[in-house]
């Protein structure tokens, strides 16, 4: 998924991030989990596991 993609899905939600500020964010590897939580809900992502 494209950077614009996901941008385009977190507006849906009510998040407005721009590409370049997810770029920033995913590229320096710290985000919050409530920001990981927003991008899981806006891909439309249910169930999560987190077995080994």
């Amino acid at each position: 998924m494209r950077y614009e993609n996901l941008a385009e899905k977190l507006k849906s939600i009510g998040i407005e991030e721009s590409p370049r500020n997810l770029s920033n964010k995913v590229g320096r590897g710290f985000f919050t989990a409530g920001f990981f939580l927003q991008c899981l809900d806006s891909l439309g992502v249910k169930t999560l596991s987190l077995s080994e």
